[in-house]
């Protein structure tokens, strides 16, 4: 069970939040499939910059179908602040603190993983933004900027006393980016070390090693990202395991047909036509990997330009061999 603040539930799986993934109809798809924690794509702390299509779309919470779990990124205590009861006024019922994300783009603005260079600064936005809303309020950090620079034990400490109510550690630190053997033990040298509950995250791409994970570093939970993208029945499947012992089988090419259909609707609903085509075809490329004839239908479906074009083609794919 995972607990944060007053929301608790049996599930011990979360989705990552991941730009240009993680939308709103993805954790739909990916509720559809039993996934109760999901955290939303990440939102500027920058509240000028909320005009743009992108952040209204990111920051569309009121309706959501579950939790809301919204990640912020900044390095600005009060625009962080300020940016966090924002979000709870447009109906966000956790916030998350992003510390992890490793990407230059957010690097060079000092946010992101970046922060965990400036200890004194982490704790004025932790303080700031706890202090700010009533909701609970996460954070997500990696091991350290460098090996040579650790200091993700200390982040923790520093998390617990400012009152975080949760800590999700991905096992790699910033220079690794996504390259390397994530450091499970370094995870749970944090765990040790703090009481608030941590979800390790990391290379973790099925059942058994989520339960082997969770063994390695006593973790309350995990976090589940890349591998979840094109398998939006993942989460639910890792969490039934874990919970029951029990291994769910993979969809069927139908499932999987039925599925697309549902989503690339979902993704013209709520983005529109034009911006819905370009979606569509990242989540379905995705998909298709996992069928024999992938790659060629792949080809197609991105020279489709209309809705209909789309829905069409995945109509075709009951009749294709599973991949072996």
């Amino acid at each position: 069970m995972l607990s944060i603040g007053n929301l608790a539930n049996e599930s011990q799986v979360v989705v990552a939040p991941m730009a240009g993934v993680t939308d709103r109809p993805f954790r739909d798809l990916c509720r559809r499939y039993g996934t109760f924690w999901a955290v939303s794509e990440m939102v500027t702390s920058d509240t000028r910059l909320w005009h743009t299509r992108k952040s209204r779309h990111r920051l569309a919470h009121a309706d959501e179908a579950g939790v809301s779990w919204v990640q912020l990124a900044g390095a600005e205590p009060a625009m962080m602040a300020e940016a966090a009861r924002m979000n709870v006024d447009l109906g966000a019922e956790i916030i998350d603190i992003n510390m992890g994300c490793p990407a230059k783009k957010v690097c060079n603005r000092a946010a992101g993983s970046a922060l965990l260079r400036d200890e004194r600064l982490v704790t004025e936005i932790l303080n700031a933004v706890v202090s700010a809303v009533e909701v609970p309020v996460t954070l997500k950090i990696r091991l350290g900027w460098s090996r040579e620079e650790m200091n993700a034990v200390r982040i923790g400490r520093i998390a617990e006393v400012a009152g975080i109510r949760l800590l999700t550690v991905h096992g790699r630190t910033r220079a690794c980016k996504f390259q390397g053997e994530v450091d499970y033990a370094a995870i749970g040298e944090v765990k040790a070390a703090i009481a608030i509950p941590v979800v390790a995250n990391g290379d973790i791409d099925s059942p058994q090693k989520a339960a082997k994970v969770l063994a390695l570093t006593g973790a309350d939970g995990v976090m589940i990202g890349r591998a979840a993208q094109g398998r939006p029945w993942l989460p639910a499947m890792i969490d039934h395991y874990l919970q029951t012992g029990e291994l769910i089988a993979e969809p069927t090419i139908a499932e999987i047909q039925e599925l697309l259909v549902n989503h690339v609707s979902a993704l013209h609903d709520f983005y529109g036509d034009h911006q819905g085509l370009r979606i569509a075809r990242k989540h379905v490329g995705w998909a298709l990997d996992y069928l024999t004839e992938g790659r060629s239908i792949r080809q197609q479906f991105n020279r489709i330009e209309t809705c209909e074009g789309q829905l069409e083609l995945l109509a075709s794919l009951h009749q294709l061999p599973a991949a072996a």
